[in-house]
């Protein structure tokens, strides 16, 4: 059986996205359905019938956006490339996507998986600073293998087999991890729940500060060896609790105009996902974006507290305690009036001994579930790879 190797410019006509003027009522809120890459983000099929936002005919005439068939393929090409959805309906899309209409040389969801076994390659050949972005001129000249229309149809039918048992495997690691987050915070909790008997408010307890920034900000960041660290929401993907380091310094001089924190300070975010607790692990300056709780150590266990900041008997009172309408935040005074039960350090430290040792075995439990779901995404990728492979050198 002979496969052909064409250029992905020869199998489909590729089509720029485009987006009419914002600010122009009549353009928006009519029939025609807009993807964007945000959009293909949340799909949870390969399919996409309907859009967050819709655009008007008028608004379609009047910008570069352009409407393609149904069973065509919209692909994400910049922030981030690689989102892929089939269009059920006929479609238009933002300047972030292009979109793929198959020729009769090429089934559509064979393009589709194609395009997912290119990501790779897709996101290599994306060039640009500020984001990295694939062009429609880039995209005509990407190799496909192409074997005949029965072998593209046995291939996808294969293929939709085995994905649909391997994401079957993944939905039921995904529900046991959720499980696993509500037995930890079920058990957290209950913990926290049982000493509620005496309470106190958490500014009578601890100090609380708010962070400051220097402005502007970017005069001040530097890469110099005498800079301060510069402390980030950023900063705090390095684990669940605490933060280690920072990627940016501001110079000394903007000392004065923030807040200096010290290793085993406590940071806070106030807005945004506000309330979620960091134990520092350096030191350093934050920004207003930041409350800081220090000075707790005769009343608290680092990790008692922390313990105690993340449950929700107390993330329910910022819930309740949070203002704002377009988005919601914390300051001194609504963190200050947080209830707590402060037990004795001796119960605190037995307290935080059980939750550790539970914690430790449901991270365990959670390793072993995040590993078989990266096992069953490697087999779908080294499927997918041998299917689309198998008649090249034949």
């Amino acid at each position: 059986m002979t496969w052909r190797i064409v250029k992905l410019g020869d199998v489909c006509s590729i089509n720029n996205g485009g987006t009419p003027k914002s600010k122009v009522r009549e353009y928006w809120d009519g029939g025609v359905q807009w993807l964007t890459p945000k959009d293909m983000g949340k799909l949870s099929s390969r399919y996409v019938s309907m859009t967050g936002r819709q655009i008007s005919q008028e608004g379609l005439d009047n910008s570069s956006a352009k409407i393609i068939p149904e069973e065509s393929v919209v692909l994400s090409c910049r922030a981030p490339i690689g989102h892929l959805a089939i269009n059920r309906v006929p479609m238009s899309f933002n300047q972030g996507c292009k979109g793929l209409v198959p020729t009769d040389k090429i089934l559509v969801e064979y393009l589709y998986y194609f395009l997912i076994s290119s990501k790779q390659l897709l996101n290599d050949l994306g060039t640009g600073t500020t984001f990295k972005e694939i062009s429609a001129k880039t995209l005509h000249q990407v190799d496909v293998p192409l074997p005949p229309l029965a072998e593209q149809q046995r291939i996808v039918t294969k293929l939709d087999a085995a994905f649909a048992e391997i994401d079957e495997a993944i939905n039921k690691a995904e529900a046991k991890e959720t499980e696993v987050q509500k037995l930890k915070a079920s058990l957290l909790s209950k913990v926290i729940d049982d000493q509620s008997l005496n309470l106190t408010p958490l500014g009578e307890a601890i100090q609380i500060a708010r962070g400051g920034s220097p402005r502007p900000i970017k005069s001040f960041i530097t890469n110099d060896d005498n800079g301060v660290n510069w402390i980030k929401i950023g900063d705090t993907e390095q684990g669940d609790r605490y933060i280690y380091s920072t990627k940016e310094k501001i110079k000394p001089s903007g000392v004065s105009r923030s807040r200096f924190v010290k290793d085993g300070d406590f940071l806070l975010s106030n807005s945004m996902s506000f309330g979620r607790p960091y134990i520092l692990k350096t030191s350093g300056c934050i920004h207003d974006g930041w409350l800081v709780l220090s000075e707790y150590q005769k009343l608290f266990s680092s990790d008692y507290l922390y313990y105690l900041l993340s449950s929700s008997y107390v993330q329910n009172q910022f819930e309740i305690l949070a203002r704002g309408s377009t988005v919601r935040n914390l300051n001194i005074d609504l963190v200050s009036k947080v209830l707590v039960p402060i037990p004795s350090l001796i119960n605190q430290k037995k307290i935080t001994e059980k939750l550790d040792l539970a914690f430790q075995k449901f991270e365990e439990h959670q390793h072993s579930i995040s590993k078989n779901q990266m096992n069953y995404k490697l087999l779908k990728s080294s499927i997918l790879s041998k299917e689309l492979q198998s008649g090249i050198a034949v």
